[in-house]
């Protein structure tokens, strides 16, 4: 069985000879140093040293979220209109006109161009992207969010890296996942502004329906692209929680948020192929819902959703990815301590299969390389008991 296989079956449901991993770092420039640390060669060793069974492709349109501290990427992005870089502030300027800052270690959006911030709109202005209607910056909201145009989804190049992922690996090594992370809700608020989004989405609504009406229909008209260029699951991503519960209320998340989320679902699912969503957080209380619109697979679980419980409640209706705690005992406890919890984990949510063995979130710089080793050496020894 490949590793593409072997994804595929736990994401489906079906039987596996023994459970996959996947083990992601939040910055992937620090792969060298963290070979280094395991005592590795070098960042290709790395990625077998992980056995990871999948391999996360993204749009050129999206690259710039996950590799704004990539200086090389960054440059050959500059180059075919991607991205263009604020190296004075330390600012990248993607396609949707949004900032990223670079040497943030999490993606964090620091500039929002339909926020209305004029001295960010100053400083922001020389880097939107080609052809951004720089007289929107200085509309109301109700004005700009009609007057906004989201990036051209038919742009022939926009795929070239998924393709290229896509033929490395054609023998099974990976499943390649279309990465869908920056969502329709996420990208709306990063637009905006996360406190103008909660406001406007109660005040004025219509408008910013019709801001994430414009998202999701890139993002239909991109997942058709991602379908006809061969990957055999979809995949969005929205944090809708936090560590208590969730961002929204459920009045935002069934007016907002549920149908739009379903309109991408939809494009995959009518393909027949199954779908993955990422949500940080405790979204226990949208999964019946995520499942009636047709998901297979959460991404990621995270301890505040209680394991035992999630797995009661849905094991027999949906998979899933991580698990293992990356806030408190990843980079807090000993190896042995890791070993343990990870041992614990799987022996809760890898119960029947369905499970993808994976940490609760991207391993962060502050988790020390003997706990991934240990992390990883008991995921080996126990990934076989289901």
């Amino acid at each position: 069985m490949t590793r593409e296989q072997r994804a595929l079956n736990v994401i489906k449901g079906l039987p596996v000879d023994y459970l996959p991993s996947q083990i992601t770092l939040a910055d992937r420039t620090k792969d060298g140093a963290v070979a280094q640390a395991l005592g590795l060669s070098g960042a290709a060793a790395l990625d077998d040293y992980l056995d990871n069974h999948l391999a996360i492709s993204l749009t050129l349109c999206d690259t710039p979220l996950f590799y704004r501290n990539d200086a090389a990427k960054m440059a050959e992005l500059e180059a075919k209109g991607y991205a263009k870089v604020d190296h004075v502030n330390g600012i990248v300027y993607d396609s949707w006109g949004m900032g990223i800052k670079i040497g943030e270690e999490g993606f964090f959006a620091c500039y929002h161009p339909l926020q209305g911030n004029k001295e960010k709109n100053r400083m922001a202005a020389p880097f939107l992207p080609d052809g951004f209607d720089r007289a929107i910056l200085d509309m109301p909201f109700a004005e700009a969010a009609r007057a906004y145009q989201a990036p051209d989804p038919n742009r022939a190049d926009n795929l070239d890296d998924m393709v290229r992922d896509l033929k490395a690996n054609a023998n099974g090594e990976h499943l390649v996942v279309p990465s869908g992370y920056l969502g329709i809700y996420e990208r709306t608020y990063c637009l905006m502004g996360f406190e103008e989004f909660m406001m406007e989405s109660i005040t004025d609504t219509e408008s910013v329906e019709i801001l994430m009406d414009k998202i999701t229909d890139y993002k239909v008209a991109t997942a058709k692209r991602k379908i006809a260029a061969g990957f055999k699951v979809g995949h969005h991503g929205d944090d809708l929680g936090c560590q208590v519960g969730t961002l929204v209320s459920p009045a935002q998340f069934h007016g907002l948020i549920k149908p739009r989320i379903a309109r991408h679902f939809k494009v995959f699912k009518d393909a027949g192929l199954p779908m993955m969503m990422h949500s940080c957080g405790d979204v226990t209380c949208f999964l019946a819902d995520l499942i009636e619109i047709g998901l297979d697979m959460i991404e990621p679980v995270q301890p505040c959703m209680g394991l035992e419980r999630v797995k009661k409640q849905f094991g027999d209706k949906l998979s899933f990815w991580g698990g293992i705690d990356t806030q408190e005992i990843l980079p807090h406890g000993t190896p042995a301590e890791v070993a343990a919890e990870t041992k614990r984990v799987i022996s809760i949510l890898g119960k029947g299969g369905r499970y993808i063995i994976a940490p609760s979130q991207e391993v962060m710089v502050d988790v020390p390389a003997a706990n991934i080793a240990a992390m990883l050496a008991t995921i080996k020894a126990e990934r076989g008991n289901m």
